[in-house]
C-alpha cells in the first residue's frame, strides 16, 4: 500500500511552495514543527487495521500506526459468526499452496445479480486559518452529482458485459470463464446519506519520538481548475473518520449489509517525518472496517476516497480514479485479509506485497487509469489486477487471458514472485 508512482513536477513545487508560504504565516511557537517535505509527494493508497467500535486506536501518536504493513495477518473468525455484506468464498492454488479468499458478492457460478448499497457521507472541510480565529471551508458539494454519474455507479459498456458498472466489468472479467452469464455484482441503490463538515484546526498536538509535539494539521493549494487541495496530517484525518464512522454506525446510516464511503474534495493525506514535518505524501484513499465485540461480529465495511480535479497528478489521475481503486479493492478484500502469494511492484524489484489489493499492482504504471465515457463525460477510474496475476502462473484464465482490466496492457504477466511466500 505503500508504493509510489509518478507525480506531476507541478505538484511538487506546488506543495513545497505553498508549505513555505504558509510558514512565514504561522504564529512564533518554538514548540511547532513546520518544515518542507522529506519524501518526493506520490499518490498512493493505504488498508487500516480493523476498527473496533468498542475500543479507539491512539490514532495521535506515532509509535501506534493505524494503516497495515504489507506483510500484516488479520485474524479472520468464522464468517458463520459474521454480520457484513454479501460475501463468497473461493480459493487458487499456488507456490505448493492453497490460498483462500472471500469476496463481496455471490458466487459465479451461481449466474445470480446481488445488489450491494451504497451509503455516501460528503464531507466539507472547515480549515482555522493562521490568525486562528477565521475559517475557511473547502465544499465537496460541487463532486457529490459528478461521483454519483461516474461509470462507478452508471452503466456502461465492457468486453466483459454491456451497460454494466466498472467495479462489476472487473470481477465478471476475473472469473469470465466459471460465472454463469446472468452473474453480476451490482451497486445498487447509491445514496449520499449525509453531509458533514470537519473543522481542522491549524495545529495538532501528537506524541512524537515518545514526546508531546505540536505539528501542522494542514497545507493547501490550488488545483489548475481552481479548486482548493488540502494536505491533511494522516494521523488527524484517521481520527476523524474513525469518529465519523461510529456517528454514522449508531445514527444507522453507515449499515452491515452494504458499502459505507467517506467522499472528499481534493483531500490528501501526509504522514511526520522524524522531526514533525511532512514526510510522505500523499494518500488519496483508503478501507477498512469497523467491527464490534459481539459473539456474532458486525462488520461495516468502509472506503475513504478523494475527488481528484485534473492535473493534480501526473498518469491522468483525476476525478474518481481513487473512488474506482477502493471499490475494487473492499469487493476483492471486504474483510482485508487475504493473502496470496508475495509478489513485486511492477518495475520495482525488491519490493513486496502479499495481500489482495488489486489496485496497487497497476497504480505504480504510468497508464493506471481507463478513460470510461459516461453520460457525455469522461471518467478515469483505475484499471485493476485480476485474481489471475496474483497466482503467478501462465497462461491466465480471465477473459481474453488477461492479468488486467479494463487496460489488459496495463499488466501482461503475472507477478513476479518476491522469493518466500511472505514479505519480511
Amino acid at each position: 500500500m505503500l508504493s509510489k508512482k509518478l507525480l506531476a513536477f507541478a505538484v511538487l513545487g506546488l506543495l513545497f511552495k505553498t508549505v513555505t508560504l504558509l510558514a512565514q504565516d504561522l504564529p512564533d511557537f518554538s514548540s511547532i514543527k513546520d518544515l518542507p517535505s522529506t519524501n518526493t509527494p506520490a499518490p498512493r493508497y493505504e488498508r487500516l487495521k480493523p476498527l473496533s467500535i468498542n475500543s479507539p486506536p491512539d490514532f495521535l501518536n506515532t509509535e501506534a500506526q493505524a494503516t497495515l504493513a504489507a506483510n500484516a495477518v488479520v485474524p479472520q473468525p468464522s464468517l458463520a459468526n459474521v454480520i457484513s455484506v454479501p460475501n463468497f468464498q473461493g480459493s487458487f492454488s499456488s507456490r505448493g499452496r492453497t490460498w483462500p479468499f472471500t469476496m463481496i458478492g455471490g458466487a459465479p457460478t451461481s449466474g445470480a445479480t446481488t445488489s450491494v448499497p451504497v451509503h455516501i457521507v460528503a464531507v466539507s472541510l472547515k480549515l482555522q486559518n493562521a490568525d486562528l480565529v477565521t475559517f475557511t471551508t473547502v465544499p465537496v458539494g460541487s463532486f457529490e452529482t459528478p461521483t454519483l454519474k461516474s461509470p462507478n455507479f452508471q452503466p456502461a459498456n465492457y468486453s466483459s458485459g454491456a451497460g454494466i458498472q466498472f467495479a462489476d466489468a472487473v470481477q465478471r472479467a476475473e472469473f469470465f470463464h466459471v460465472m454463469h452469464a446472468g452473474w453480476h455484482t451490482t451497486l445498487h441503490p447509491v445514496a449520499i446519506v449525509h453531509s458533514v463538515t470537519i473543522t481542522v484546526p491549524r495545529f495538532t498536538t501528537v506524541v512524537l519520538n515518545g514526546k508531546t509535539t505540536q505539528v501542522r494539521t494542514y497545507f493547501t493549494g490550488k488545483a489548475s481548475d481552481g479548486h482548493t487541495i488540502v494536505f491533511v496530517l494522516d494521523q488527524f484525518f484517521q481520527l476523524q473518520m474513525f469518529n465519523l464512522g461510529i456517528s454514522e454506525i449508531k445514527a444507522g446510516r453507515f449499515i452491515t449489509g452494504g458499502l459505507n464511503v467517506a467522499l472528499l474534495p481534493n483531500t490528501f493525506l501526509f504522514a511526520l517525518n522524524s522531526s514533525g514535518g511532512m514526510g510522505s505524501c500523499c494518500t488519496i484513499g483508503f478501507h477498512t472496517l469497523f467491527v464490534n465485540t459481539a459473539p456474532k461480529q458486525s462488520r461495516w465495511i468502509f472506503a475513504f476516497a478523494s475527488w481528484i480535479s485534473p492535473g493534480t497528478f501526473g498518469g491522468g489521475l483525476q476525478d474518481v480514479t481513487a473512488l474506482s481503486h477502493e471499490i475494487s479493492e473492499a469487493i476483492n478484500d471486504p474483510f482485508v485479509g487475504n493473502l496470496v502469494p508475495a509478489w513485486q511492484f511492477p518495475n520495482e524489484p525488491g519490493t513486496c506485497q502479499d495481500n489482495l489489493e488489486v489496485g496497487d499492482p497497476v497504480e505504480v504504471l504510468s497508464n493506471a487509469v481507463f478513460p470510461v465515457h459516461v453520460s457525455g463525460v469522461t471518467y478515469h477510474p483505475q484499471t485493476e489486477a485480476l485474481l489471475q496475476w496474483f497466482k503467478q502462473t501462465s497462461p491466465s484464465t480471465a477473459l481474453g487471458g488477461a492479468f488486467s482490466y479494463p487496460n489488459t496492457k496495463a499488466l501482461t504477466k503475472p507477478a513476479v514472485p518476491f522469493g518466500p511466500l511472505t514479505c519480511p
